[in-house]
């Protein structure tokens, strides 16, 4: 449950109802409790050995809560300096070694990072309309079986350029649209 502004709980694992804390930012729209929670459950609670990226961390909440369920790995991008600096003291603050922090864009870091992930968190700014140009760098970032979390606030029908994207699991709660999306097995090749 978002407590007030500038705070939200982590709801699961190693570190829950660890309190985190954001500076206040027009941008920063912490995924709700309930989402947190479903998103969770279509991935398992227990993310142990996983490796996550949450390209735009903001809050952080959903990398806090992959690194609590277990995740081995979590890179977390944020390019805005005050909410950076916020991220790696909640890191510091939970002793989360397995977390690192990255001040980079996100298309940079996909253009340049050659890493794979498990899961990949995805829920930019709605303001930026980035999502045509994220869409297409992603399959080289998966790694086989690699899924997809994606939250916007139109419906749950991605445009064109998701379209050899699978939906596995899809939802809305509020005016949030959120999806879990994966490869098919024949496109599954970057592994």
């Amino acid at each position: 449950m978002a407590l007030n502004q500038g705070k939200v709980r982590i709801i699961g694992g190693h570190w829950r109802s660890r309190i985190i804390n954001f500076p206040p930012r027009s941008d920063l729209r912490p995924t709700p409790d309930r989402v947190r929670e479903t998103l969770f459950n279509w991935l398992g609670q227990n993310l142990d050995g996983m490796r996550c990226l949450d390209l735009f961390a903001g809050s952080g909440v959903l990398g806090f809560e992959a690194a609590s369920r277990g995740a081995a790995q979590v890179v977390m991008l944020e390019s805005d300096n005050i909410v950076y600096q916020a991220l790696l003291e909640n890191r510091d603050k939970l002793k989360a070694n397995q977390i690192e922090v990255v001040k980079m864009d996100a298309t940079v870091f996909l253009a340049t990072d050659a890493r794979q992930f498990d899961v990949i968190f995805l829920d930019p700014p709605y303001r930026l309309d980035i999502l045509p140009k994220i869409a297409p760098q992603l399959p080289p970032h998966l790694a086989t079986g690699g899924q997809i979390y994606l939250e916007t606030k139109n419906s749950c029908k991605p445009g064109e350029e998701w379209q050899k994207w699978r939906i596995r699991r899809k939802r809305k709660a509020g005016k949030v649209n959120y999806q879990l999306l994966e490869l098919p097995p024949e496109l599954d090749s970057y592994g």
